[in-house]
């Protein structure tokens, strides 16, 4: 015989199955069967396993919760609102609608409580490592004996999707090797995909899978089994050396006569006559819909408020702790308010001409380490090629299980996961978070950079080898139709610098914004420094173009570029104005931030007066049109690149003084 509690917590188990199914019904649109079968670990998750305040969703030591099945979100959005988060049974039965606080997958920004934008399967569960990263991180650097600051855990829902996903053994793998302790994740192993039993095609042994990454790894053979989940997360807790995932079997559509355990219960609704017998079958009335007992808002509400107690005392804590430690605690709070401290940017280097050439790639690793030490939370690394993306912070250490406090990762191969790691970093009030690769290979991180502009936030992600100017290399790892492809991304800011100087104030540019990711674009081959004496100055790379040098008359003709290619037009420039031709040199590093200038300020730079124009860029030069007019032209890339040295990898694609100066005067002609 069940006791009262046992009664109420399946009362309350079933009214998240029937909630969650009839949001899906009236939106006629969604995914009931995980939030059926799941809604047992959830209940243990926001009744007793994790520590949450629902009255201040951004408690900095709150446990993270990840819904990497981003398709079961209303089994987010449930306990959401029966534990007193700003959400109400309205945003329920909105479900799904244009506008709601309560969108087909959990949406970073829209709702409190919800900590990152999931739905891409695989995402959600890298992301979480991000998340784990950034709190040994803050762990390492600002908790002492006697104040634990920042203890949290991180839990994660993940699916059979996921786990298919790549990105989620890439991530897998980089948290076993870094014994992050303070992830749990929930595989929620129900056995069915859209196109039917998981055994179609998904037949590994998950566990013996994550036993090979080093996880710490749990089985519990029935979903509904309330005290066996608690168990078993309470295991995952005492294990801190290791992940830990814990394998549930559950049942899509639990509750459903017809549906259980069948595909037709992962995107679709059940039906009224199916939703019908799901109620009659849970004890519900078939003839209402979205009732919530108050025996059980009451109990998940009383659930919520044991937050604030949690959150009082922490908050007793800190102030002990800002007494003891006033510079870490004025540090931390600084930085988790998304300030920057005093001076920092006075330690940007500048450069000279007579430093010679210098590859914006070298200049960006001379930035990062002069910065460094201002900026005690930027914190990052590369896909194995630090020395080739000059990223590694010298004075500092890696960051290692055996050292959470080191600010530089050795990501490894891992691209894909990288991105995703470094938003659930960036969504960690107080670190700055930026890696590397080579430009060709964000094509393996266009799922977390599209995540980082749909959430409007702000992982620095480094690109060097921009161009055939990689030159022997050839054609696989020269980038082509990167650049215009990454412009393309709405909400993101693409930024490739002329010279060493143009790179210092892109880094200052990067850290000043706020709302969305910068990409921060290098080369490879060394480039002259551009006279600042002389010509414009290179903070004004804030603006995204600026006169590099206009000519003493009117210009009959401007010369655009990107990178490289600007020392290029301004050689140009010269040779034209010895064949009497008044020429204006424009710099143009971000599209993005040109597009923020009011009207005044293009028409400054690119007057309307002035309609021959001429753009050099060795990317694709789709796009272009927009700023050369109908009078100008495009020197391009039109196919893929060669392997050969670079110089003569830029004469035969056309990137030479002659070819510019041949092409000015064709449009002149």
């Amino acid at each position: 015989m069940q006791t009262k509690e046992q009664t109420i917590a399946q009362t309350a188990i079933n009214t998240v199955r029937v909630l969650s199914a009839d949001a899906v019904q009236k939106a006629n649109s969604g995914h009931p069967g995980m939030p059926m079968g799941a809604a047992p670990m959830g209940h243990v998750l926001w009744s007793e396993a994790m520590n949450y305040n629902p009255q201040n969703p951004d408690w900095a030591n709150r446990d993270r919760f990840i819904l990497s099945a981003g398709h079961g979100c209303m089994f987010q959005y449930s306990f959401l609102f029966l534990t007193g988060y700003k959400i109400t049974i309205e945003d329920i039965k909105a479900f799904r609608q244009l506008h709601s606080k309560t969108p087909g997958h959990p949406e970073y920004g829209l709702l409190d409580g919800v900590e990152v934008t999931t739905g891409p399967l695989g995402q959600g569960f890298a992301n979480g490592v991000g998340f784990a990263i950034a709190q040994k991180f803050l762990a390492a650097r600002y908790n002492k004996p006697g104040f634990e600051i920042f203890n949290y855990h991180i839990y994660v829902i993940c699916s059979d999707g996921d786990l298919n996903e790549g990105v989620s053994s890439e991530a897998a793998s980089m948290a076993g090797h870094l014994k992050l302790g303070n992830l749990i994740y929930l595989y929620d192993d129900n056995h069915i995909s859209i196109e039917g039993d998981t055994k179609i095609a998904f037949t590994e042994d998950v566990a013996k899978r994550f036993e090979a990454y080093d996880w710490h790894v749990q089985v519990v053979a029935d979903g509904n089994d309330v005290q066996a989940i608690a168990d078993a997360i309470k295991k995952a807790k005492e294990e801190t050396q290791r992940p830990s995932i814990i394998k549930i079997r559950t049942h899509i559509a639990f509750g459903s006569p017809n549906k259980v355990d069948t595909a037709g219960a992962h995107g679709s609704p059940l039906g009224e006559p199916e939703l019908r017998l799901v109620k009659q079958n849970l004890g519900f009335d078939p003839e209402k819909s979205f009732v919530v007992p108050d025996e059980v808002l009451n109990f998940y509400r009383a659930c919520g408020r044991k937050g604030v107690e949690k959150e009082k005392s922490w908050n007793e804590l800190y102030q002990g702790y800002k007494k003891i430690h006033p510079d870490l605690a004025k540090e931390y709070e600084l930085l988790s308010s998304g300030q920057l401290p005093e001076g920092w940017k006075e330690k940007l280097p500048a450069f000279k001409p007579e430093d010679g050439k210098v590859a914006t790639r070298q200049a960006s690793g001379k930035v990062l380490n002069a910065i460094a030490d201002s900026l005690p939370t930027l914190i990052g690394g590369a896909a194995d090629l630090a020395p080739s993306t000059e990223t590694w912070l010298k004075k500092y250490e890696a960051f290692s299980s055996g050292n959470y406090s080191g600010r530089n990762f050795h990501f490894g191969i891992r691209e894909h996961g990288m991105g995703s790691v470094l938003n659930g970093m960036a969504l960690t009030k107080g670190i700055i978070p930026y890696g590397a690769t080579f430009l060709i290979f964000s094509e393996y991180m266009r799922p977390p950079i599209r995540l980082a502009a749909i959430m409007k936030i702000r992982p620095i992600f480094v690109y060097t080898h921009d161009s055939i100017g990689l030159g022997e290399d050839g054609t696989t790892h020269q980038p082509v139709e990167q650049l215009i492809s990454l412009r393309s991304i709405p909400n993101i800011t693409v930024i490739r610098p002329a010279d060493a100087n143009e790179t210092a104030h892109a880094w200052r540019v990067a850290l000043e914004h706020k709302t969305g990711p910068v990409l921060i674009v290098l080369t490879r081959q060394g480039l002259p420094v551009i006279d600042q004496t002389k010509y414009g100055n290179a903070s004004q790379l804030e603006k995204g173009a600026y006169i590099v040098s206009d000519s003493a008359e009117l210009p009959k003709l401007i010369l655009i570029a990107t990178g490289s290619e600007v020392s290029l037009i301004m050689e140009a420039q010269a040779k034209l104005k010895e064949h009497g031709i008044p020429a204006r040199v424009v710099s143009m590093p971000s599209w993005e931030l040109f597009e923020k200038q009011d009207n005044a300020y293009k028409e400054k730079v690119l007057p309307a007066g002035i309609r021959k124009r001429l753009a050099v860029e060795t990317a694709s030069p789709l796009g272009w049109h927009k700023y050369v007019t109908d009078e100008g032209a495009i020197i391009g890339m039109t196919t893929f690149g060669e392997s050969g040295p670079i110089a003569d990898l830029m004469k035969f694609f056309g990137f030479t003084v002659d070819n510019v100066v041949n092409k000015a005067k064709e449009l002149l002609a």
